[in-house]
């Protein structure tokens, strides 16, 4: 069968027993089971492969120098800009589901080099190894998260992604938990370097879920919307910095991911700062980061079984936006009055438990009015580059607050105005998304106009 022309599988019973089970957990339609099921492992996969790297590469960047991480977070940035022109050109080239498996195997032939050079480099060559993969790590985060919410986007229509959003999501964090449990307990049996070898597998598993997602569009989406799905994209390799820049909406977009990134950094560098003075074995460190990423993905998983579905359709996607910079506000303002290291790593947890729960369903919900272009383009350079460039911006106004020996409250009370620009510039991107989305929903499913057209400068 060929993955260009899909033929659509035939839809489960949707009196059996399973699909009944299912219902009580998410409001999925019988044609879209076998879509959701290969969509949640596709994020289990993606995620699992990250949380199995991610405490591995938090330990190396301390095992560098937590004084060195603004210049990786300005490596990293670096990165961004190497990858995002080469993307966006695959993207113009190549149908969805070639570019998108090309970019997870290049991803997993990164992790196979990584793997000989720590095998064969000493102590001393690891330590910039190391730092190296610090730098990929991250750029590998951002573009396999940021790819795999575009197919999202791209795959399910907007009602669609408002009802199963939520339980796609769930698999990421069991994925996440997976991950770092994995790590927790394996990191000090047979080290960090071949934990690496199994995100390349979970990548592998990751291709395939996109290959049959790929085979199933047809079943979700008319026969002209699912062949326009693995047409070429076309456009210009710039197009997504352009349309960035021009769009009032793609600009509050990219002002949004600065501020949650800006107010993560923040966070980040205290937690490395603390491990850094209170831990000294390098296997010890993994597991604690390891620990906490399971911690956190533990909080998201009850939150996304319990709050998301609910808070998306009861709230909307303006509200939902707006509860992280709340709880932000709400947070540095505490911290400001109780510095403590239990304060900084609870607060850490669970900002980072609300914003995989509440607050990233609903800002990919922002992408689904964008047109194909836009949503692996633009989507993709706002998620990626303005993404480090927010850590750029928190990192070296973290190092210039440590110079003025600011400490954990001075640091908290500057943290809280950010956070009251972030609300307001929630509330403002959810109203105009949902402006937008009823617009297009206005217009009739069966016509070409019905797909969304790239943001005027003033959109």
């Amino acid at each position: 069968m060929s993955i260009d022309s899909p033929s659509p599988a035939p839809a489960p019973d949707s009196g059996g027993f399973l699909f009944r089970l299912l219902r009580r957990m998410v409001e999925v339609e019988p044609h879209e089971v076998r879509a959701l099921g290969w969509s949640w492992l596709y994020f289990f996969a993606v995620l699992s492969a990250y949380y199995v790297i991610r405490p591995i590469r938090d330990e190396m960047g301390v095992a560098g120098g937590v004084s060195n991480l603004p210049w990786l977070f300005t490596g990293t940035m670096i990165g961004m800009m190497l990858v995002n022109p080469p993307f966006a050109a695959l993207v113009s080239r190549l149908p969805r589901t070639r570019f998108v498996s090309i970019a997870y195997r290049f991803f997993a032939g990164n992790l196979v080099l990584f793997f000989v050079l720590l095998q064969v480099g000493s102590e001393a060559q690891n330590i910039w190894i190391g730092r190296i993969f610090y730098i990929w790590s991250a750029v590998f985060n951002l573009f396999v998260v940021s790819v795999f919410w575009s197919f999202m986007t791209d795959l399910f229509s907007r009602g669609q992604g408002l009802r199963l959003f939520g339980f796609i999501s769930a698999g990421g964090t069991l994925g996440g938990i997976a991950g770092s449990s994995l790590t927790a307990t394996l990191v000090g049996h047979i080290g960090p370097t071949y934990l690496l070898l199994v995100s390349v597998a979970l990548l592998e598993v990751a291709g395939l879920s996109v290959r049959q997602l790929s085979r199933l569009s047809e079943n979700l989406r008319t026969r002209r919307q699912a062949t326009q799905q693995e047409e070429v994209i076309g456009g210009s390799a710039v197009a997504g910095i352009a349309h960035a820049f021009s769009s009032t909406y793609l600009l509050n977009i990219s002002a949004f991911m600065l501020l949650y990134t800006i107010l993560s950094t923040f966070l980040y560098f205290q937690q490395a700062s603390l491990v850094e003075a209170t831990m000294t074995d390098r296997a010890v460190r993994t597991a604690f980061f390891a620990r906490v990423d399971l911690l956190v993905n533990v909080l998201t998983l009850a939150a996304q079984i319990f709050l998301t579905a609910r808070t998306l359709k009861s709230l909307g996607v303006a509200l939902s936006l707006a509860a992280l910079p709340i709880m932000s506000a709400a947070g540095f303002l505490a911290l400001s009055l109780w510095p403590t290291v239990a304060a900084v790593v609870w607060f850490q947890v669970l900002r980072r438990a609300g914003n995989f729960a509440i607050t990233q369903p609903s800002r990919q919900m922002l992408f689904t009015v964008l047109s194909r272009e836009d949503r692996y383009k633009a989507k993709n350079f706002i998620e990626t580059f303005i993404y480090r460039a927010g850590d750029q911006i928190g990192a070296w106004s973290y190092a210039l607050m440590g110079y003025f020996s600011l400490g954990v409250a001075g640091t908290a009370l500057v943290a809280v105005p950010i956070s009251l620009v972030w609300l307001l510039n929630s509330l403002w991107l959810g109203r105009r998304q949902e402006k937008l989305s009823a617009s297009l929903a206005s217009v009739t499913p069966a016509t070409p106009e019905a797909q969304p057209a790239p943001l005027a400068a003033g959109d």
